[in-house]
């Protein structure tokens, strides 16, 4: 008898669906790695929704049509921005900066986690100055959180 309640349970388990629904969010760090302290730094993240499929077209051999959407429509003006440090100064390097940024980073991920997310992935590039006329430079980080869909 217990034998054919337990593979009754299982049984049923079976037939039930589910579906681990997840929602993700991406924050994103813009760290200046220009010369002299110019440029600017920022922790970002989008308060306001997009969906994808709303700027999506797809291109075939038959249907070739250009994407019509336009780019105010794809504009997030609804975000938090939390001002940074940039990794030069005057003076070259600036270590203090960098942890500094650390510290404002480190509370951003640990307010996210006791909201429930949990950093699931982290990404970084950079472009850096390429020589003497560039002057151009970011290290861009993105921070990639996951909860249970509420």
């Amino acid at each position: 008898m217990k034998k054919i309640l337990i593979a009754l349970s299982f049984s049923l388990f079976a037939f039930l669906e589910f579906n681990a629904q997840v929602e993700y969010k991406v924050i994103t760090s813009v760290e200046s790695i220009v010369p002299s302290g110019m440029g600017r730094s920022r922790l970002i993240s989008a308060n306001a929704e997009r969906d994808y499929e709303d700027f999506t077209s797809e291109q075939t051999e038959e249907d070739n049509t250009r994407n019509k959407s336009k780019r105010g429509d794809i504009r997030v003006k609804d975000f938090e921005e939390t001002k940074l440090l940039n990794f030069y100064n005057i003076a070259g390097i600036r270590f203090q900066n960098i942890v500094s940024n650390d510290a404002i980073i480190s509370s951003k991920i640990n307010t996210m986690t006791e909201e429930g997310w949990e950093l699931a992935f982290v990404t970084s590039a950079v472009e850096s100055d390429s020589g003497k006329d560039d002057g151009q430079g970011i290290f861009i980080t993105r921070y990639i959180f996951k909860r249970p869909k509420k």
